[in-house]
């Protein structure tokens, strides 16, 4: 599946031009003779190495780049020795503003030169964050596609952006910004994160996940899963917890996708459980099974950094992506499915006990060795496990739960980097606090770099005061180097534009993302054998369908998306609808505004003790900043980072949504009865994106359809593909359905499945049909 082998591809032709002398005279005779009492040797073959702003030297007949220009070889330039040695050696040599930079990371985006036109540019921010408050790691949020795009607008690097760059103009960019940070002081390099790009999303959102663009579209991580349960079933008849192999081929193909332009970082995935249904991110969950969630999770550090060793680390120069698994202790068990970005979603609630359920993922990722953890924004309220009373303070800042159960419970031994914005806009549990204390706060509770803040003098003034000892900021500076050493990064962290251009999105990727799309649909229901059809019907096509793929695969066809089409339903054999649910309308929210935050009629019903506005009989906005404190700008104003109005959380089913005024069922609910109605029901096919675990309720009416399937994310393709019979469906539900919503109501917000609700479940988890079945 590897279009190209990981060192070729990585490194670029570029650099492989540039290296060959070094090559030919690293690699001549044997071993260098070692010097006495130290660990110098072959190590195995030698680096390509690398070197744009620095010199390289030669040494005992290998080379080595010069990072701090001084002439000579120090440890930290020395790829023979261990990483231990070398993160010594550069931490002796680093100053406490250098090491305490290691600390930050924030969006730097590409831009575009208005002047010239020219993509992928480097914003004047870099020159701050790289030379000024010593960063070397970032997030990048750009949309990489090969596609038509809008005219060149020069972008500030921030963290929404609306530059989008080719795969090229990707890696160019991030070569541009590595150069500058060769060329600081020391040649640190720079790690590039991102969050999830590989999946079909049609509401993909900066902060959240990234559109797909050029990269090759997979469904979205629930379908990762259905398809790991489907796979699992053909082999053993029973779907308990995934076949990894379809999780590994997912991966494979993303990691070379992401290392191709120079992005080595993910904040992601996510072992978050989907134990609540409401959650408007379940959309990047995998499953509510935390057995299978765990498999998941190892399988991904495994496929994306590699087989863990003795030493209990999984990374090297031929790991694509190092993870930042999120959001720690598990982000599921949100209260009301309301989401701790927002001031009136703070609370993380274990109705059912099960504050260890959720630990299982983190705890399979962390003996796969993964890089980094990233804890949530949540406050647990009311939470005793195995004899602590946790404080009802935000994930990131608890000296429990970072340094308590992460690290000295369960043995983690990387880094952990917060949640973006948690120092400035969401230090839930510090809102009283000033920024300093609250980096105070969450330093010294254990978390080693802070996303979203940029500015080092903070930390070094802590430091000056005493507040902050620099013993804790030269370990976080340890683990922060420790994995860039073990990527090579320090060697070579350029790769070539035109290998960018040939890996992203290839037809062999393509073709990868495509099979995935068809083994993760589900066949909920197929009364008398509906599907598949036989081919040569007239098909009514509604929604999500692209009516010349459906032509094209021999069917005639009536384009319901077609406002000139005469015909109706009624003139067709059977009607195929690709439906779903999504947020509308919530742009107006404003939390001190009377008519939305501060309106009386929408009381949030959450309560921690102590925390202004959720007392449980104050309006949703009543605990934002702009009302509690007089902050100029409100947090939560306009929901930028998705959900419905959290009045309306609640509101899964079909029938709600239809009639709420942050939902929109496309295509509309009364369309679609109508259509169920004009060609028979018994004679409809629907398709449904299951972004969230949405409620078929009975008075939706499509229940009543003769075949349903549930997709994660999917192209008309591979629908065809499903419906026509090319591929018997197989995927199985990664998480159960509900039937009503009052069992929405009822369930526990951290346990799967619906056993503790009158109703139970309309599909349980592993349900899916076949055409076998």
């Amino acid at each position: 599946m590897r279009p190209f082998s990981r060192g070729i591809r990585r490194r670029g032709l570029t650099a492989l031009v540039l290296a060959v002398p070094m090559i030919l005279v690293a690699g001549v005779g044997c071993a260098a003779t070692p010097a006495s009492g130290s660990d110098e040797g072959n190590h195995g073959k030698p680096p390509v190495l690398d070197a744009r702003a620095k010199d390289t030297i030669k040494v005992k007949g290998r080379y080595f780049k010069d990072l701090n220009a001084n002439g000579s070889l120090d440890v930290y330039e020395d790829w023979r020795k261990s990483t231990d040695k070398r993160v010594a050696d550069l931490i002796d040599q680093m100053t406490l503003e250098e090491k305490a930079g290691l600390m930050l990371i924030d969006t730097l985006n590409a831009s575009c030169d208005v002047a010239t036109g020219e993509f992928g540019t480097v914003p004047e921010t870099a020159a701050d964050y790289i030379g000024t408050q010593q960063m070397h790691r970032f997030i990048f949020r750009n949309v990489v596609d090969a596609g038509e795009r809008a005219a060149c607008e020069e972008g500030e690097g921030g963290f929404a952006t609306n530059v989008t760059v080719t795969p090229a103009e990707a890696a160019e960019f991030m070569n541009a910004v590595q150069e500058q940070s060769e060329a600081t002081r020391l040649g640190i390099p720079v790690l590039y994160k991102s969050n999830a790009r590989n999946h079909i999303d049609p509401q993909a959102r900066a902060g959240i996940n990234e559109a797909a663009g050029a990269f090759s579209p997979f469904p979205k991580e629930a379908g990762i899963a259905a398809a790991a349960l489907g796979e699992q079933a053909l082999e053993t008849g029973e779907a308990t917890d995934g076949d990894m192999s379809v999780v590994d081929e997912f991966a494979t193909v993303m990691g070379d996708e992401w290392s191709s332009i120079g992005l080595r970082g993910m904040y992601g995935y996510m072992a978050d459980l989907s134990t609540e249904p409401r959650w408007y991110r379940t959309h990047e969950t995998f499953t509510e099974d935390a057995d299978l969630g765990a498999n998941i999770a190892t399988q991904l550090v495994e496929s994306l950094q590699g087989e863990v060793d003795k030493h209990g680390n999984s990374l090297s120069p031929t790991s694509d992506v190092a993870l930042t698994m999120k959001h720690f202790p598990g982000g599921g068990p949100q209260e009301l499915g309301l989401d701790p970005h927002y001031s009136f979603g703070k609370a993380q609630i274990y109705p059912g006990d099960a504050f260890g359920y959720h630990l299982k993922p983190f705890e399979a990722a962390i003996e796969a060795g993964v890089s980094a953890i990233m804890p949530y924004y949540g406050v647990p309220v009311d939470v005793t496990y195995e004899g602590v009373d946790y404080d009802e303070v935000g994930m990131a800042f608890s000296d429990q739960i970072v340094n308590g159960l992460l690290r000295d419970q369960m043995g983690f031994q990387g880094y952990v980097n917060s949640d973006t914005g948690i120092i400035n806009d969401r230090a839930w549990g510090l809102e009283d606090a000033t920024v300093p204390e609250r980096v105070a706060a969450a330093v010294n509770g254990g978390t080693d770099t802070l996303s979203g803040f940029h500015d080092v003098a903070t930390i070094t003034d802590l430091v000056d005061a005493g507040l902050v000892s620099e013993e804790r900021v030269t370990l976080a500076a340890e683990r922060l180097l420790t994995p860039m050493f073990e990527m090579g990064l320090f060697e070579n962290p350029y790769v070539d534009p035109e290998v960018a251009t040939a890996t992203v999105g290839s037809a062999e990727h393509q073709e990868a993302a495509l099979d995935l799309q068809r083994k993760s649909t589900v066949l909920l229901q197929n009364d008398d054998s509906l599907l598949p059809l036989s081919g040569g019907e007239t098909v009514y096509v509604l929604g999500n369908v692209d009516a010349a793929e459906v032509a094209a695969a021999g069917y005639e066809v009536i384009d319901g998306n077609n406002a000139d089409e005469q015909r109706t339903a009624a003139d067709a054999d059977v009607a195929l609808i690709s439906m779903t649910a999504r947020n509308v309308n919530t742009g107006a929210y404003v939390s001190n505004d009377p008519a939305t935050g501060l309106n009386p009629d929408h009381i949030n019903p959450s309560v921690i003790d102590g925390v202004t506005g959720l007392d449980g009989e104050s309006p949703y906005g009543a605990g934002d900043a702009c009302v509690t404190a007089g902050a100029e700008a409100c947090t939560d104003s306009g929901l930028r980072f998705g959900g419905s109005l959290p009045w309306e959380s609640s509101v899964i089913d079909f029938t709600g949504m239809a009639n709420a005024e942050s939902w929109e069922v496309t295509p509309a609910l009364d369309t679609v009865q109508q259509v169920m109605s004009e060609v028979g029901a018994e004679n409809t096919v629907l398709d449904i994106y299951f972004r969230q675990p949405f409620v078929l309720d009975e008075e939706s009416g499509l229940r009543d359809a003769g075949a349903i399937m549930a997709n994660f994310g999917n192209t008309t393709t591979a629908l065809m593909d499903v419906v026509s019979g090319d591929f018997n469906p197989q995927g199985k539900l990664p998480f159960a359905l509900a039937g009503t919503p009052e069992a929405i109501l009822e369930q526990n917000s951290d346990t799967p499945g619906y056993d503790e609700t009158a109703d139970g479940a309309l599909f349980p988890y592993g349900f899916g049909l076949s055409y076998d079945d």
